[in-house]
């Protein structure tokens, strides 16, 4: 199955962006709007994901969300994979936000 892919630069500023990065890396810094269900809890949270807009789906450098993205296709979702995850998004300095009040990075 090919999954659809879209740079970070053109994830639209409304878009559902889903971040599938585990704890420690959503922690460390995420997009600010970005919604976080790490991709070990997704089947569990799928009614979590909207099924009536398109999802962008990030990880650190985008193999995770490729995974994601092409299951949530599988499943009826409409989902993007973001080329190049967060490590793009901050390459392309998109907004970024930490949990720990500290400097956002990419963990």
């Amino acid at each position: 199955m090919t999954v659809p892919e879209v740079e970070a630069r053109d994830v639209p500023a409304d878009a559902y962006l889903l971040d599938v990065r585990e704890q420690d890396e959503w922690v460390a810094g995420h997009a600010p709007e970005a919604v976080h269900i790490p991709m070990t809890q997704i089947q569990s949270r799928l009614d979590e994901v909207p099924g009536d807009r398109t999802v962008y789906v990030v990880c650190r450098v985008g193999g995770r969300s490729m995974q994601v993205a092409a299951w949530l296709n599988q499943v009826g979702r409409e989902a993007i994979n973001v080329d190049g995850g967060m490590r793009s998004w901050e390459h392309e300095k998109r907004p970024m936000v930490s949990e720990t009040g500290q400097q956002p990075f990419v963990a």
